[in-house]
């Protein structure tokens, strides 16, 4: 078995889609970013690729390689489980945390449960995501996002 921390963090940007895990979040704002800018796709590409002892999502995929503006973020989650499944892994469970003021998570959870799944090839039972408030802490406004991933081999 192997375990993968993955974190991403995107200021707003208004006029921008909002893209968390795969969901178009209607909101004024949208995420900075190179790409989509969508932080949940992000940190779990990086969790996958870390579990693995891979190349990082920057590495990989960088912000002064202009093939990747705008690009969606599921290219990058593709890659990460196609470097996985190559490996000989498979993903058991996945847990995330959102963080932001707004907008606010819970209402979108489901929606992003779902694709999350659809995506990963996982049941959703083996998906948790959870919405945190900054409640004060850090001055800048946007989104960051934490998750870990647990692969096990392949039987």
């Amino acid at each position: 078995m192997r375990v993968g921390f993955g974190f991403d963090s995107h200021e707003f940007e208004e006029g921008k889609p909002l893209m968390l895990g795969g969901v178009r979040i209607e909101s004024p704002y949208g995420l900075k970013g190179h790409s989509d800018g969508d932080v949940l796709l992000h940190a779990i590409t990086d969790a996958i690729l870390g579990a693995l002892g891979a190349p990082d999502i920057g590495e990989l995929f960088s912000d002064e390689d202009d093939r990747w503006k705008g690009a969606p973020s599921e290219l990058f989650l593709e890659e990460a489980i196609k470097r996985m499944r190559e490996r000989g892994y498979r993903l058991i469970n996945l847990d995330c945390v959102l963080i932001a003021d707004r907008p606010k998570i819970a209402p979108h959870k489901s929606k992003i449960r779902k694709r999350l799944s659809e995506l990963l090839g996982i049941e959703e039972s083996r998906i948790s995501l959870k919405g945190k408030r900054r409640e004060g802490f850090c001055e800048s406004e946007g989104i960051a996002c934490m998750c870990v991933v647990l692969l096990g081999e392949e039987r």
